[in-house]
Formats: C-alpha cells, sequence, structure tokens
C-alpha cells in the first residue's frame, strides 16, 4: 500500500478562492482588509517570509504593509508601536516577525497586540477562546494542520489523534481543535515514556516536534492519517551515506519533515509531503485570519 498524498498547495488555492470572494463582499460594504507587518532588525529568512506574505495578500485583495524598525529599538519602543497600531482604525491585522533581536521577551510583546487583531491568534484571549470552541482567530499552523485532515472528507468523530509535541503555536491548539470535532487526542513530548506505543494506535498522527525523521514507518498504524508540520533543513546523503557536496564546496541541503517520508508512506493512508504539505495551508490560514478579522469588526 502506498499513501494518497494531501497536496497542500491544491487545498490552498481552494481556500484562497473562496476568500477571495468574502473579501470582494467585506469592500462592497465598506470593510478593507489591511494585515500590518511589523519586523525589528535585518533577517534573511524573515525577509523570505514577508515577501511571501505580501505576495499572497496582494493576489487576493488584501493591503499589505511592513513597518521596519532598526535593530536597535527598544522593547519599549516596540509595545508602543504595537499600541499605536492596536489603536489604528486603518489597521485591521498585525503580525510580528520573528525572530526578534536578542533580549526582546517576544512573548510579552506578541501578547500585547490586541485580540481582535492578532491574526497569528497567539494572544491568551484568543487562546482561550479557543478552550470554549471558538476557532475565529487560531494559530495558523496549527488551523492548517486539521484543516489538512477535513479535507480528506473522514469521519472524525471517534479517531484515536495523537499530536507529536506540546508547542502553544501547533501541538497544545491541535489537540483543543481535534477534541471540539469529537477525536480522542493524546498529546506526546520529551516526557512520554513508550512514543512507539502511542503513535502506533494513532488514527491520526500529527507530527510537530522538529526532530528530522524522528517518526519512522514502522511507528505508524497502517492505514492512519499522517500530517507532517515538521520543517527541517538536513544534509544530503548519497547512496554510501556521505555528504553530497554543491557545486560550491559546501554539503547539498534538503528539507524534510518530522516524518521519515519514505517509509511511512508505505504504511499510512494520507500523508502530506514535506515541502508542499502543511506549509501552503498555513500561509492561506494568515489569510483567513485576516479577513476572519474584518469580519468581527463588521459583526458578520
Amino acid at each position: 500500500m502506498s499513501a494518497n498524498i494531501i497536496d497542500g498547495e491544491l487545498y490552498a488555492g481552494k481556500i484562497r478562492t473562496r476568500l477571495i470572494e468574502e473579501i470582494n463582499t467585506l469592500k462592497k460594504s465598506g470593510f478593507y482588509p489591511h494585515l500590518k507587518a511589523v519586523q525589528v532588525g535585518e533577517n534573511a529568512s524573515s525577509r523570505l517570509y514577508v515577501q511571501n506574505q505580501q505576495k499572497q495578500c496582494e493576489a487576493i485583495g488584501i493591503k499589505y504593509t511592513l513597518d521596519e524598525l532598526p535593530a536597535d529599538t527598544k522593547e519599549e519602543t516596540l509595545i508602543e508601536h504595537i499600541r499605536r497600531l492596536n489603536n489604528d482604525p486603518d489597521v485591521t491585522g498585525i503580525i510580528l516577525q520573528m525572530p526578534l533581536p536578542e533580549g526582546m521577551d517576544a512573548k510579552k510583546v506578541q501578547t500585547l497586540i490586541a485580540p481582535h487583531k492578532d491574526v497569528e491568534g497567539m494572544n491568551p484571549a484568543n487562546m482561550g477562546e479557543l478552550v470554549y470552541g471558538n476557532t475565529k482567530l487560531v494559530p495558523c499552523t496549527a488551523m492548517a494542520a486539521v484543516e489538512l485532515v477535513k479535507s480528506i472528507g473522514v469521519e472524525i468523530r471517534g479517531k484515536e489523534a495523537t499530536i507529536v509535541g506540546r508547542s502553544a503555536i501547533v501541538g497544545k491548539p491541535v489537540s483543543l481543535l481535534l477534541l471540539d470535532l469529537s477525536a480522542t487526542p493524546t498529546v506526546c513530548h520529551s516526557g512520554t515514556k513508550d512514543l512507539s506505543a502511542q503513535t502506533r494506535k494513532a488514527d491520526i498522527l500529527i507530527a510537530a516536534v522538529g526532530k528530522a525523521e524522528m517518526i519512522k514507518g514502522n511507528m505508524i498504524k497502517p492505514g492512519a492519517i499522517v500530517i507532517d508540520v515538521g520543517i527541517n533543513r538536513v544534509k544530503e546523503l548519497d547512496a554510501q551515506g556521505n555528504p553530497v557536496i554543491n557545486p560550491n564546496g559546501k554539503p547539498k541541503m534538503k528539507t524534510v519533515g518530522d516524518v521519515e517520508y519514505a517509509t511511512a508512506k508505505e504504511v499510512a493512508s494520507y500523508i502530506t509531503p514535506v515541502p508542499g504539505g502543511v506549509g501552503p495551508v498555513t500561509v492561506v490560514m494568515l489569510l483567513r485570519n485576516t479577513v476572519e478579522a474584518v469580519k468581527m469588526r463588521a459583526n458578520l
């Protein structure tokens, strides 16, 4: 058996189409989504992420602007900047680009973003709403993982779901989202005594631990749905297990997930690839949250 591949790019495209319709409706009613990104200092990976955000927003009709603050910005100055954006009626969504410079308390600053503009769903108020089953603004990666499970069209109610990883942006919110869908979630972490025993019982397995190819095929229940959230850069090896060297004389790198894809796809019924699985849907969930924030403001 070889698993069906869950195409994240394809599914993200379907969501974007629906969002365009919603945005056009909002604009006709006088409500214009405006996502404001805040970046402190220069960071190459963050810069690429910002460019992708802008491209995706503009493609569906969301205004996107970036506030770039110098690397030596004081935390108090950043906090004051966030407060000004909270009070700016033209800004409907705020995203704080990571990483922040050393010495800044990222968690503290992020939680100061107004709940109704918190398009990453990380404000404690939005986390609390999730506990009560309100999924208006939810952490984007967690929502993406669950949306991909739902995209298959299988019955989720009563399914055993194992989540490997307990982070605030994936593991914990995923468990709440699945619980709200009447699955039976188990969250595994570094203190779990027998990880394989937990993963082998899962009808739905979500890997979000940040360790390259940690989940092997023999750790997966035959026929399980496998959602791989991990994004890890590792050296590409040749048939003898030696690093492949690129034309610049440096080891060639590749992107892999937390699941060993080659062995897992022979056991699972459905699986997400890395890249091309959860990633594209995570970006579109940011767009969805931006639209939801405007709908909340418009009482729609």
